[in-house]
């Protein structure tokens, strides 16, 4: 066998195995997505505790890609583990928020800081639908409660605004988080005004049901 065609030979099967292990971890990545997203809806629907294992399925899945990452970068970081990382960042923020009232850190987690803010973009989303179910089941408060945080969170992301060029698509995030709360924003305001108006209707018809109560006393007595 000549030297060219050893050398060929080599590559070819360093080829096939790069090959496997790229549909591998893929496979992995797309895994953990879809753990991270199903945690979301889990914690929509307060399944908390389903909500826990499978942000620990993905945990599992994400480690293991990050300790393969030594031998094949180029493989684990072409890309989509960014997206991998920001949905697992996702689920994590937003069920601490929920269950603690607190932000988790990109270290309690173990996602670069990028992608942790993509993350953190991204709840914002989350966090207009748990408004919406709040106002459906009556909860003006907690809607009210769920807009400070989406607010809160945008403005931390603004203060990043000189940073912008060092976190691509934050800029594209901002601006849909921004139509997102101002959304959310008229849905309280119109609940709010809804709400007062019904209280106050159901006053008005109280007291003249009392008035009409005492005039009718009154017309017994005599």
């Amino acid at each position: 066998m000549s030297s060219l065609e050893s050398l060929i030979s080599q590559i070819k099967n360093d080829l096939v195995i790069k090959n496997k292990i790229r549909e591998e971890t893929h496979e992995a990545m797309r895994r953990a997505t879809s753990q991270s997203k199903q945690a979301i809806l889990r914690i929509h629907q307060k399944r908390l505790s389903d909500a826990e294992k499978m942000i620990m399925n993905a945990k599992e899945l994400i480690t293991n890609l990050q300790k393969q990452a030594s031998n094949y970068p180029d493989i684990i970081y072409g890309g989509m583990l960014s997206a991998t990382h920001q949905e697992y960042a996702e689920a994590n923020i937003f069920l601490i928020l929920v269950k603690e009232s607190r932000f988790i850190t990109p270290m309690e987690i173990n996602v670069p800081q990028v992608d942790f803010v993509l993350g953190l973009a991204d709840v914002i989303g989350e966090y207009r639908r748990r408004a919406l179910d709040n106002l459906r089941e009556g909860d003006v408060d907690s809607g009210i409660q769920c807009l400070e945080i989406m607010d809160e969170i945008f403005i931390q992301l603004l203060a990043l605004d000189e940073a912008y060029m060092l976190v691509p698509g934050l800029r594209h995030k901002s601006d849909i988080a921004r139509r997102i709360i101002e959304s959310t924003r008229g849905d309280i305001t119109l609940e709010v005004r809804r709400k007062s108006l019904e209280d106050y209707l159901k006053k008005f018809t109280l007291s003249n049901s009392e008035d009409k109560t005492k005039l009718d006393l009154s017309k017994d007595k005599k």
